[in-house]
């Protein structure tokens, strides 16, 4: 395996049970999917989306193994990035850019929520552009026709008194930009503009986004460089919750797993 996939997908919903000392214990509602991103098969699936689960199950692959996988592909997670590093040496991290962009739509919104309180003294109504336009601020510029764009500026211009939100917004397409860079130069000056973009809008959201954006800055030069990303691990996760939806739920996750195993045994057979 060259390139790994590593993500989470929710087995069941949380449960307490009182072991032998009638002390209430949680039971993990999350299992590990470990994926070879070239095929997009099914390798490995742990309970629970800790640190300790990554390393429980890289330990137990071959030297020889771990030491061939050069990318891995996760989620923004410490966890993973953590036991990738100990137990992977030759890998570089990838991180996946959907979950950044879904960041920076976040920090759109906590704007958004923000300024309404500050400006109307209560949370977003029908009535206001912002919110009845929400949407519109979570999509791409570029993927606006003509008519979404006038409509954008439009609600801008009537409904940001602070223009917070557009400040915002700009720093989200800014992020946007750097991430769609098919090179490391490229994405260092689109990144020196993000920064640029930051400084001007001084508001604690894009700070704090901006502070993501540092810490996982090597990860994302290694997804422009590569463009590995976990779409494959996603899609095999959907595969894992029909199957789980076909057989109405399982009581054993050594059963759950034995299942989704042996149904991604068949599909590389055939």
């Amino acid at each position: 395996v060259y390139s790994l996939g590593i993500d989470e997908h929710r087995f069941r919903t949380v449960r307490w049970y009182k072991d032998d000392q009638q002390v209430w214990r949680r039971v993990e509602p999350w299992m590990t999917t470990f994926t070879n991103l070239a095929t997009g098969q099914v390798i490995g699936v742990v309970d629970g989306r800790d640190s300790n689960a990554v390393k429980t199950w890289l330990k137990a692959q071959p030297r020889w193994w771990r030491h061939r996988v050069r990318v891995v592909a996760i989620d923004p997670s410490a966890a993973f990035r953590s036991a990738v590093r100990n137990w992977l040496p030759k890998a570089r991290v990838s991180v996946d850019h959907f979950h950044l962009v879904k960041l920076a739509n976040d920090m759109v919104t906590a704007v958004r929520r923000r300024v309404s309180w500050e400006t109307h003294g209560r949370r977003g109504r029908g009535s206001d552009l912002t919110w009845a336009n929400r949407l519109l601020l979570m999509r791409g510029y570029d993927t606006l026709s003509e008519r979404g764009r006038a409509k954008l500026k439009s609600v801008l211009g009537q409904d940001d008194p602070t223009n917070e939100i557009g400040a915002a917004w700009g720093v989200k397409e800014q992020l946007r930009r750097m991430l769609a860079c098919t090179t490391l130069a490229a994405a260092q000056r689109e990144r020196a503009v993000f920064n640029e973009y930051v400084t001007l809008a001084a508001m604690p959201e894009t700070t704090r986004l901006k502070k993501t954006i540092d810490t996982w800055w090597p990860a994302i030069a290694t997804f422009i460089r590569t463009r590995a990303t976990n779409a494959k691990t996603e899609a095999a996760n959907v595969t894992i919750k029909n199957i789980k939806r076909a057989g109405r739920g399982y009581r054993s996750h050594a059963n759950y797993q034995c299942r989704i195993m042996l149904y991604n045994a068949a599909r590389t057979a055939t």
